[in-house]
């Protein structure tokens, strides 16, 4: 994706303080003196901190529990969802879950009742969601009946597409110009322009994408890309002599795959994230199917984007929007969170 942004608009360095988005206190000594960073006070989350390092050992069995537990369902467990003939243990198991956990094509009935005369927003992972779940994550290709179905909702309703993947390359996989993008679990924004009062402290950058229409870009983590680039670095060395593991730069967040390396050595990939980010104070780590993520310790998330888009439209605090989002993964709770 190409974006030229317009010779009017202010220059992002870094996001000045939303209040209602952000959490206060964060130690004002910064382990990386990033030239021409600036950071805000009001930006930091406040994570507590082992004396020891940045993580819990990573030899506990929680942690690796942890690293188990974001892995996808067993191939067992899947097939009853899809296998009305499945063993009456994994049936059981299956109903006991949905119970907690309606399925929204169960309810579809309830869910277009609920939604007339509403405006419907949608919000789509990519990931899992849009394409398969595969073992390289450079070929999570979406088929082109599922780009279509895509491109035919955006007629109707607003739709976006809030990955944990650079803005760049799910743009690059969906390759759609009627949708809005947020890259990097919602740092990095490509959504619709809306304009500012003067009293509007937001930071903002218009540009205009390869078709030439206007959008508005919003990275409210740009301080942290030199951060994050040099642990990238870190990482794909790190790990290099560690088979199956792999090491994806999203711009804004840096993750790390263990789907394909052997679970005797997650503890190694574990050990090397560890070795790697404990001087760094500012990032902090998520888990994701088979996957570590490094990211920006601030007050940023999906949940956050999806609200930043609902009020780019003009369609926050309305009685009459139906915000839908669907997603997979752990990272997409945020924004389950926001428009519950």
């Amino acid at each position: 994706m190409e974006l030229k942004p317009n010779n009017s608009a202010p220059v992002l360095t870094d996001s000045a303080p939303i209040s209602k988005w952000r959490l206060s206190g964060c130690s004002g000594l910064f382990a990386y003196p990033a030239q021409g960073a600036s950071f805000s006070s009001n930006l930091f989350l406040t994570i507590p901190r082992k004396k020891t390092g940045v993580l819990d050992d990573v030899r506990s069995s929680s942690w690796l529990d942890a690293m188990k537990s974001s892995s996808p369902p067993h191939k067992k467990f899947t097939k009853a969802i899809n296998n009305e003939f499945a063993s009456s243990d994994t049936d059981y198991a299956y109903r006991t879950w949905m119970l907690k956990h309606p399925s929204a094509l169960i309810s579809f009935e309830k869910i277009a009742n609920h939604a007339k005369e509403k405006k419907i927003v949608l919000f789509l992972d990519y990931d899992g969601t849009l394409s398969p779940i595969v073992d390289n994550p450079d070929r999570a290709f979406m088929s082109n009946a599922m780009r279509h179905a895509v491109k035919m909702v955006a007629k109707y309703f607003p739709t976006a597409i809030i990955s944990g993947r650079s803005l760049d390359k799910v743009y690059e996989f969906i390759g759609l110009t009627e949708l809005y993008y947020a890259g990097s679990h919602g740092m990095d924004i490509m959504g619709p322009v809306r304009r500012y009062t003067p009293d509007d402290h937001q930071p903002h950058v218009w540009a205009t994408d390869r078709q030439g229409k206007e959008v508005n870009l919003f990275q409210p983590a740009s301080a942290f890309l030199p951060m994050i680039d040099e642990v990238s670095r870190s990482l794909v060395e790190c790990t290099k002599d560690i088979k199956g593991a792999k090491v994806e730069n999203n711009k804004f967040c840096v993750s790390v795959h263990y789907r394909n390396v052997d679970e005797k050595s997650w503890t190694m990939v574990a050990q090397c994230v560890h070795d790697v980010i404990k001087d760094f104070p500012l990032l902090r780590l998520t888990h994701g199917r088979k996957v570590l993520e490094v990211r920006p310790v601030i007050d940023w998330d999906k949940g956050k984007a999806v609200t930043f888009l609902l009020e780019c439209l003009g369609l926050s605090n309305c009685n009459d929007v139906l915000p839908i989002y669907v997603g997979d993964d752990r990272t997409d709770e945020d924004a389950f969170k926001v428009i519950y």
